[in-house]
């Protein structure tokens, strides 16, 4: 009797994981929300669990479910397209002979949309952080103040970060998909910053690793004044970071794997930010020579 309820319990719990995998991709955009919320277990120390069940906040609607079938189905066929055309939907001769190319520009605020900010205030901090177009609608402006003070839980050590992040490429019915940076070997980024430093990371997601996204992260230290300045970045000067810390200055980033990019600010020095980016591109610079930009010590 025991190993008949063990084997019945084995095959339900089987049975929801089969299912989950097999139609998060396609009632993705309709239970996305509902369904990260219900494998989510992160809550702020201090806050009251939400005694509300996520189902109840899912829309059920069968007009909204054709229209999504629809959208889903569209994105599958331009995909296919770019997918029988070449890599990225370029002719081979094309990509292969690509020097630069333009990742993100800012010039509506669908271009905006692109991106999300967050700080320090989803742990209970009282950062603040702002993204808006600039001045003729000619680049993102990223502003706002940095407060370091630790939110009083009990819990949390440390406090005072602002960042803004790409949001991640998804293919149709919700399938998780990458950028593909292998035929370059530099980040270009044209910005006007206020002197402050901010790290550039990387975030990728590799074949063989025992992290769910290796981050990758570089110190971009901004000039600050009126003008302009257009920074080249190989990808040899990204380091293997965890919470802000060098884990590991060898390890190459895995270009072909690049699950989004973002910037973060986190100094330790309190008051206002403003940062102003007009592009982020890659460039495949062919008279960069540099293997590994950091020294390096061989062990006795």
């Amino acid at each position: 009797m025991a190993l008949t309820v063990t084997l019945l319990n084995s095959a339900y719990l089987c049975g929801r994981c089969c299912s989950h995998k097999v139609l998060h991709p396609l009632l993705g955009p309709l239970l996305n929300d509902s369904i990260s919320k219900l494998y989510s277990s992160y809550r702020r120390p201090g806050s009251q669990p939400e005694k509300k069940p996520s189902w109840e906040n899912t829309d059920f609607s069968f007009k909204k479910g054709i229209n999504v079938l629809k959208t889903q189905l569209s994105m599958l066929k331009e995909e296919t397209k770019d997918y029988l055309i070449g890599p990225g939907g370029y002719p081979l001769s094309q990509y292969l002979l690509e020097q630069t190319k333009v990742l993100w520009e800012f010039r509506s605020q669908e271009d905006l949309n692109k991106w999300v900010i967050s700080s320090d205030v989803e742990i209970g901090g009282k950062s603040e952080v702002y993204l808006k177009l600039g001045r003729n609608n000619q680049a993102a402006l990223l502003y706002g103040t940095l407060n370091t003070e630790v939110p009083r839980d009990g819990e949390t050590k440390y406090s005072g970060y602002c960042s803004m992040r790409a949001k991640p490429p998804v293919g149709s019915f919700a399938r998780k998909k990458y950028y593909d940076w292998s035929n370059f070997n530099s980040l270009y980024l044209r910005v006007r910053g206020d002197g402050r430093p901010w790290m550039v990371n990387i975030y990728t997601d590799p074949y063989f690793s025992h992290q769910k996204d290796d981050l990758y992260s570089y110190f971009m230290f901004t000039r600050g004044g009126p003008y302009w300045e257009e920074i080249k970045i190989p990808f040899s000067k990204f380091f293997l970071s965890s919470r802000g810390r060098v884990q590991d200055q060898q390890h190459p980033v895995w270009l072909d794997k690049i699950s989004t990019l973002g910037f973060t600010i986190g100094d330790k020095v309190d008051g206002p930010f403003q940062l102003e980016i007009d592009f982020i591109g890659l460039l495949n610079d062919r008279a960069h020579t540099e293997e590994f930009a950091y020294e390096t010590y061989e062990k006795v």
